[in-house]
């Protein structure tokens, strides 16, 4: 019997929540079985297995972090866009830091290819054509950019920077200062 108003969007946005209260890594289809007070058996159909809830979980935050990038850089260039596009991923990762790490999660091509993490390359590369960068230094700049804002926030959230002064607010600033700096006087090859 299937158990009325569950759904498997419903179910993925539940386990989204589940991410963001118990960490990513520890969503499974048996947990959220739990949450709804069901059997397991019940939710297989609607879900594969753990693997189909933790990439509709990934597909849901990019989606989520893609709306968000797109509404911050609206009407803004340069350093203005470098900022708030930065800033959208740092928030994210403090209000919802289960799905933050969903987003990371490793999909398989054809997910990937349908998922809005084109979306975020894309709007990472307009940001860059306010810096006049051509290929391939363009593509090194989205990657330099993903992994300073992924591993800024990843140490952030893991407490790395509340044991020192200054706060890492400060230094956020300050490393959004630097990457606009470096983006403007990129070296030659």
């Amino acid at each position: 019997m299937v158990r009325a108003g569950l759904t498997p969007k419903r179910l993925t946005r539940a386990g989204a929540e589940l991410a963001d209260e118990v960490g990513f890594d520890q969503v499974t289809v048996s947990e959220l079985a739990r949450r709804f007070d069901v059997k397991v058996a019940s939710l297989y159909s609607h879900l594969k297995n753990s693997h189909e809830l933790k990439t509709g979980i990934a597909l849901l935050a990019l989606e989520e972090l893609a709306d968000r990038g797109a509404a911050a850089l609206a009407g803004r260039a340069g350093k203005d866009a470098l900022c708030a596009f930065a800033d959208v991923y740092r928030d994210y990762a403090r209000e919802h830091p289960g799905r933050y790490a969903a987003a990371q999660f490793r999909l398989d091509p054809e997910a990937a290819a349908a998922s809005a993490g084109g979306r975020h390359a894309q709007m990472t590369r307009a940001i860059l054509r306010g810096y006049d960068l051509t290929e391939p230094d363009q593509t090194h700049a989205v990657r330099l950019l993903g992994s300073v804002f992924h591993g800024y926030v990843s140490l952030e959230i893991q407490g790395g920077f509340s044991h020192s002064a200054p706060d890492s607010q400060e230094s956020w600033t300050r490393v959004l200062d630097a990457m606009d700096a470096l983006l403007r006087n990129w070296p030659a090859p």
